[in-house]
């Protein structure tokens, strides 16, 4: 009687263990950095969290965001990594912190974000 009660326990922590897992909530979002060496590594729906620094010039539905670390870069020199990203819709204003849901495509020119949703966060002073 106790062996079937088992059974029954563990395959319902699995299951609860599983939808912990692959669920994800604003509280994980990635940074840019963990994800812009590698982008096509990460499949399906993904958050990134960054930092917005400018649209594009040729395709104005296209912004780029870097690592919110990389604010604390002071110096003309900094290596940021900057991804591209995708919106149908309202752009945020450069040096907007947001949170950005949505997928990794790959394009001619190389991977973009497709974004779904965007979050704006705050707004850090950049730029002179």
């Amino acid at each position: 009687m106790k062996k079937p009660i088992l059974i029954v326990m563990t395959l319902l922590l699995v299951v609860a263990l599983a939808v912990v897992i692959t669920t994800r909530g604003d509280g994980n979002a990635l940074q840019v950095n963990q994800v812009g060496a590698d982008p096509l590594a990460y499949s399906g729906t993904i958050t990134v969290t960054g930092i917005m620094a400018g649209v594009s010039t040729s395709d104005p539905s296209i912004f780029g965001i870097y690592d919110i670390k990389e604010l604390q870069c002071t110096t003309a020199n900094c290596q940021k990594l900057y991804i591209p990203v995708r919106h149908q819709g309202t752009m945020p204003k450069i040096g907007d912190e947001v949170r950005v849901t949505g997928s990794f495509m790959k394009v001619p020119q190389g991977v973009v974000f497709t974004a779904e949703k965007i979050k704006v966060m705050r707004n850090h002073q950049v730029g002179g």
